[in-house]
């Protein structure tokens, strides 16, 4: 349940006739009142001889008995409750109660207190209600208001509980302003899958992640097809910016343009600049491929995609000690990598990854202000994958597009538990939705190349599995046995065969590999185990299966053939 108070107004009539009419899309049906402060105020949707001047007339006249010093310049309150999708439809019974409870619980009509403000509760859809109250009361008492927001807030959380709906976090005003109502009948007309808010919002967390400057940002929505208007001081200097869709328009055919700020508190243009302010903030404008990846022959994006997940694991060695300032910009800059990963992504694991990317959104921003400078890496990663181009998602970027992803998987939790220990509700429930995202991505992702190092793994002597079974289990006593049951095993053996013929030590690797706690909540131990070397040891993520050797038997069986097309060949 979502209740939200609207702008104070000064014209009752005019949001009468909003409520009762049509809609900005036709979308308001069967308008008509279910609460009123008298339980007896007329009803224009249901009383044909009921006008609406007459309730406005009704619910504004504690102002007429009041000289103009006294009445309150903006004396409309308007507030909406409305429940989400999954929620069970209400009767007009039940939203009346809910309409009498949210008054009483902003101070406007609270009757314990005796008679209070006038006002009235709008039905005109099956999922919401509108209040409207006159601020005024015919003594000239107007209603304390301060905090009204937080009340009605805690009101809709304990409505929640009886009446059996979806229960929602607390919020903390850190979140991005949501899409109203015409917006998404606007949408749903036009067949778009999210409104133009949420698109802009997308777009403009993709051009900003990984960007080293003001121009790469602009330059990056003009390149996504964006509508940009700047608002510049007579000093020269840019103050801000609106971007709009280009076939989003109003009902004159104008663009509908949208300030960074009313995307989301953290894309106004002062807040994107702090990303970058700061000798220790500022990013390359190029990108240094000298990695061990790239040095071996990889392509770009499976190089962006490795040191994406090196630069994870930093951020989740850092993240549990960190203060809380500095562990905010490591979080804030893990949805940045995130926007960059979903943006460069291949077709079968490109909707989880937006999907994780746009939940992370949330969790990335609260009113612990990130000390900007020490997410470096992970902008540094963002940008690379940017640049690194498009995976194809098979091969080695395909394998490592796995790899980054089970590295993020484990940082999201961990900021997830942060967010937890802080208390933030909001933000805690989105980076887990997030984790369920990545965690779809990931099993699409890792399937090919995790089943070539198992096939591997199949082929390797007994020895040489023996071998590497003592090396876990004096390494991971304690995990030893639960991962050899694993069908990964065997993909980790390679692995740290691998290893150990690149001149590593594998129970030295094995070791410091599981250091970590977020080992313990992953589904396959051998699978997390793997990649972690793979990254750490430099190894290719996507190891080709060898040849097999032909047996003699084979042999002898095609030496006739071949002596005979010999034959053939010389005859001719």
């Amino acid at each position: 349940m979502v209740p939200k108070i609207h702008k104070r107004g000064t014209r009752t009539i005019g949001l009468l006739y909003y409520l009762y009419g049509p809609g900005k899309a036709e979308e308001h049906v069967d308008p008509h009142l279910v609460a009123s402060w008298d339980h007896n105020a007329p009803d224009p949707g249901r009383d044909p001889k009921a006008t609406y001047q007459q309730l406005q007339q009704l619910l504004d006249q504690p102002l007429a008995l009041l000289d103009e010093r006294q009445r309150a310049k903006k004396h409309v309150w308007h507030l909406s409750v409305r429940n989400g999708p999954t929620d069970r439809i209400l009767t007009d019974a039940e939203w009346g109660d809910v309409a009498r409870r949210m008054v009483a619980a902003a101070g406007i009509d609270d009757p314990e207190q005796g008679a209070g403000c006038r006002w009235v509760a709008v039905r005109h859809a099956d999922d919401h209600i509108h209040i409207v109250a006159t601020l005024m009361r015919e003594d000239g008492y107007k209603p304390d208001l301060d905090h009204d927001a937080a009340r009605v807030q805690t009101q809709a959380r304990a409505l929640e509980v009886e009446l059996g709906l979806r229960r929602l976090n607390k919020g903390d005003g850190t979140g991005a302003k949501r899409p109203t109502s015409a917006e998404r009948y606007k949408a749903e007309r036009q067949g778009r899958e999210r409104t133009a808010r949420e698109e802009l919002r997308e777009t403009v967390r993709q051009a900003v992640a990984g960007a080293a400057s003001e121009a790469e940002f602009f330059d990056r929505l003009s390149a996504a097809g964006l509508l940009i208007r700047k608002r510049v001081a007579p000093s020269g200097d840019l103050l801000g910016y609106k971007v709009a869709l280009p076939d989003d328009r109003n009902k004159d055919g104008d663009p509908v343009f949208y300030p960074g700020a009313r995307l989301a508190p953290d894309l106004s243009l002062p807040r994107i600049r702090e990303r970058w302010t700061g000798e220790t903030a500022s990013l390359p404008e190029t990108v240094n491929d000298a990695s061990p990846t790239a040095a071996s022959g990889s392509a770009a994006p499976a190089a962006a995609r490795r040191r994406s997940a090196d630069a994870a694991w930093q951020a989740l060695l850092v993240l549990e000690t960190a203060d809380d300032s500095v562990a905010a910009a490591h979080i804030s800059a893990t949805g940045e990598v995130l926007d960059a990963l979903a943006a460069s992504s291949a077709a079968h694991t490109r909707r989880e990854l937006r999907e994780a990317a746009w939940a992370f959104e949330r969790a990335s921003r609260s009113h612990v202000r990130a000390a900007r400078g020490h997410d470096r890496v992970l902008r540094q990663a963002a940008r690379d994958l940017v640049h690194g181009g498009p995976a194809l998602g098979r091969g080695e970027d395909g394998a490592t597009t796995a790899m980054a992803i089970d590295m993020l998987f484990f940082l999201v939790t961990a900021a997830a538990h942060w967010h937890a220990r802080k208390n933030h509700a909001q933000q805690a429930a989105a980076a887990h939705q997030a984790a369920e995202h990545l965690r779809a991505a990931y099993l699409t992702a890792a399937v090919p190349p995790l089943a070539g190092h198992r096939r591997r793994g199949r082929l390797l002597g007994r020895t040489v599995l023996r071998r590497q079974a003592l090396v876990l289990q004096t390494a991971l006593p304690e995990n030893a046995e639960r991962i050899l049951a694993e069908p990964g095993w065997h993909a980790l053996a390679a692995t740290l065969a691998d290893a150990e013929n690149a001149g590593h030590s594998p129970a030295e690797l094995l070791t410091d590999a599981a250091r970590q706690r977020e080992l313990d909540s992953a589904e396959s131990l051998s699978d997390v185990l793997v990649w972690r070397l793979r990254r750490s040891a430099d190894l290719p993520a996507d190891a080709p299966l060898p040849a097999r050797k032909r047996t003699s038997t084979q042999t002898s069986a095609h030496a006739p053939r071949r002596e005979q097309g010999q034959e053939n060949r010389l005859s001719r």
